[in-house]
Formats: C-alpha cells, structure tokens, sequence
C-alpha cells in the first residue's frame, strides 16, 4: 500500500479554495498522513512503549484509529450482515489494545488500508447523505467527515506528545 502523500508544509492549504468536500477531505488526510507520520521509523519497542500514565502508545494510536476508520465509514456507509458499531467505553478501550507480534509498519499498513477504504466509501455519497447510527440516531456524511477530523486530529497531537518523549521529533515533518 502507497503510503498517503501530503504536503506536510502546506496540507490543507492546497484546499484554500476548493468546495467543500475539498476542504473536509483535505484536512482528514493532512491529519492522518500526521498520525502516520510520527509512527514510522520508531522501532516497534518504542511504538509500543508507555510514556504517559495511561495506556495509550504510538502503536495504540494506530491500532485505535484503524479501527475508528472501520466503524465510521464501511459499519456505517457499507454495512455487511451482522457488523454491529461499537457503543461502550469498553469497546472504546480495547481498540487501542495491540495484537500481539503486530508491527509499526503492519499497523501502518493497515491504517492506510481502512484510510483508503474510508476515502472510497465517503466518494460515493453526497455530503448530506444520511445514515442511521446507534447512540446519534442518524448523521450525515458531512458530519462523520467532521468528527473523524476532530478524531484524527487529537490522537496526531497525542501521537506528536509521544514521538517527541521518544525521541525528540516535533512537527509535522
């Protein structure tokens, strides 16, 4: 799988004057190429190591938001038979439980597999496209493109806070 290509200098920006699903889609992928980003190149000790008191991790981020991906886009725009989304707090915890022997770039991979997947789900439809959803009753594609940014875009920060513990990278490049 490609790695996603954004420019890390300009990233949304390139979207300044673009329509709508443009500017969505822009800064989506500008935060997941982040995320992606402050994972490669660290060993897959130190993506899984534990620098706050929590127990989120750089491996966790991924494994987390691979799957938060899953659930936005395919559970909720391509539903398969008996796919359930997800709704406790548990089921919010134990999606940043690593497999074990899963690797930096395997995590990687996958992201950008479910990254690509999303992209190609959300394509279909227009963006008052609604669907039902269990704990909100109904969303909009608009709105499942707006909070996987907010989603996206808090774990990049968290995901920027431990690849500076790390070993001292900051930024976006």
């Amino acid at each position: 799988m490609a790695e996603i290509r954004i420019d890390m200098t300009l990233g949304p920006v390139l979207a300044r004057i673009g329509d709508e699903r443009a500017v969505l889609d822009a800064f989506l992928d500008f935060h997941r190429a982040v995320v992606l980003r402050k994972a490669r190149g660290l060993t897959d000790a130190d993506a899984n190591r534990r620098l706050v008191p929590s127990a989120t991790t750089l491996a966790g981020i991924l494994q987390h938001l691979t799957l938060v991906e899953r659930n936005w886009f395919p559970t909720l725009l391509d539903p398969t038979p008996g796919e359930v989304f997800p709704t406790t707090e548990e089921d919010a915890a134990v999606s940043f439980a690593v497999p074990a022997g899963a690797t930096v770039d395997a995590l990687a991979d996958a992201y950008e597999r479910a990254c690509a997947r999303s992209r190609e789900l959300a394509a279909r439809f227009p963006l008052d496209h609604v669907v039902p959803q269990p704990q909100l009753g109904e969303v909009s594609v608009r709105w499942i493109l707006v909070h996987m940014i907010e989603e996206t875009a808090r774990h990049a920060g968290h995901a920027d806070i431990l690849r500076e513990l790390t070993d001292g990278a900051t930024g976006t490049v």
